[in-house]
């Protein structure tokens, strides 16, 4: 069966182009041109993976990303935004978000993300892994539950993968590279600091109840989970 991809957007030249390049690849393409219509096709169609643009009236993006994370679906979203300031990111991956792309984009990029997407989703079907303990933090694959201390952790799904990543390489530098390409799975450009507003976020969370950092980072060469300091 064809991965099915859905496209919820207001703008449609961008459905039209997105609709040609995914079908061209293989994928079975729906789209809604709002965010109600597309919070009910996401429940009528279950897709494999969401494109989702921000800047949509009524309904926006961001709030289209609530309510799916809320309701407890776990689709792959990819966010299409007009811009690029930290802030606006940062909350759409706080909502849930596993991707973001900022407009314009180049075709060839945006059909990376969501092969990645689809990869990673995958992959998390066929784990067998139970659960990791690093000192006090735990994370459950299964329930994607972590806590530390035994105060739970509300991580959004990104967190989680690169958690996920620490936790089966404790003590061990993970650099800048590697992290990429088992999260995002493609080279962002190098002006990017999406790995880095990740870690900040990771770190804040795994922290907020005074906990040592656990999340390191080694100039030069990349980041490690440990304890010491």
């Amino acid at each position: 069966m064809r991965p099915s991809i859905l496209i919820i957007d207001d703008d449609d030249k961008i459905i039209s182009m997105l609709r040609r390049g995914l079908a061209f690849e293989g994928y079975e393409v729906k789209t809604a041109s709002n965010g109600a219509e597309g919070l009910r096709a996401v429940l009528d169609s279950e897709p494999d993976a969401v494109i989702l643009d921000v800047m949509m009236p009524q309904v926006d993006g961001f709030e289209v990303c609530r309510r799916l994370r809320e309701g407890g679906s776990s689709v792959p979203v990819l966010m299409l935004t007009a811009k690029d300031e930290v802030e606006h990111r940062v909350k759409g991956l706080d909502l849930g978000a596993d991707d973001y792309l900022v407009k314009p984009f180049a075709l060839e990029e945006l059909l990376a993300r969501v092969r990645a997407l689809l990869r990673r989703k995958s992959e998390q079907a066929g784990g067998g892994e139970q659960g990791l303990v690093y000192e006090d933090l735990m994370l459950d694959v299964d329930s994607r539950e972590v806590t530390r201390a035994g105060k739970r952790l509300e991580l959004t799904a990104k967190e989680f993968e690169l958690l996920h990543l620490f936790m089966q390489n404790p003590k061990r530098v993970l650099s800048r590279d590697l992290i990429m390409d088992k999260i995002w799975g493609y080279d962002y450009s190098g002006e990017s600091n999406v790995l880095e507003v990740y870690i900040a976020m990771l770190r804040q969370k795994t922290e907020e109840h005074g906990g040592k950092r656990l999340i390191q980072t080694i100039r030069g060469a990349g980041y490690i989970l440990r304890g010491d300091n």
